[in-house]
């Protein structure tokens, strides 16, 4: 079992930056993908970018340019760093690590993002 912990949320205001972090615990194998998600009130849970065991990254069109994700795979961690956030950045985002058919999700972290 994996078990992930996301740390890092809060309210910022708009053009402001954060750091969300994930640790992950457990039966870790690699390799395997860490993510970030997030959900806006009243919306779907969306794919906000993914890296590689072995750093290749990915995002969605909506942040590219602005954030940026990384791993410490000796720490099982990987982080989500936010620049120049705007109010529609505002959800709860959930850490994630995909091995084969293997799915984890954290419990979330609350990221308002004020006008």
């Amino acid at each position: 079992q994996v078990q992930l912990e996301e740390s890092g949320g809060g309210l910022v205001q708009a053009g402001g930056s954060l750091r969300l972090s994930c640790a992950a615990s457990g039966s870790i194998f690699s390799p395997n993908v860490m993510g970030w998600y997030r959900q806006a009130p009243g919306k779907q849970r969306e794919w906000v970018a993914s890296i590689t065991s072995s750093g290749t990254t990915n995002y969605v069109d909506s942040v590219k340019g602005r954030f940026t994700i990384s791993r410490d795979n000796a720490k099982n961690a990987v982080y989500l760093q936010m620049n120049s956030l705007k109010p529609e950045d505002t959800a709860v985002y959930y850490c994630n690590l995909r091995r084969l058919a293997y799915v984890y999700w954290g419990q979330g972290a609350q990221v308002t993002v004020s006008s």
